[in-house]
């Protein structure tokens, strides 16, 4: 009766271990560069040139110690 527990313990055991390594199969590719979602704000305020001036200002801000 105890060699019976002690299996049935292990094989649950054993059972749950390879079922939380389980990894689903389905995988989304995406394109590099190419955005699928709705229509992004940013990327309208992002061309305009007081945008622009102050994305530069930013980057100088932290590569200049560099």
């Amino acid at each position: 009766m105890q060699l019976r527990t002690t299996l049935s313990l292990i094989l649950s055991l054993l059972i749950l271990g390879l079922a939380a390594c389980y990894e689903s199969p389905d995988v989304t590719v995406h394109q590099p560069g190419v955005y699928k979602g709705d229509k992004d704000p940013l990327l309208e305020k992002q061309r305009t040139s007081d945008q622009q001036q102050r994305l530069r200002e930013r980057f100088n801000l932290v590569q200049t110690d560099r």
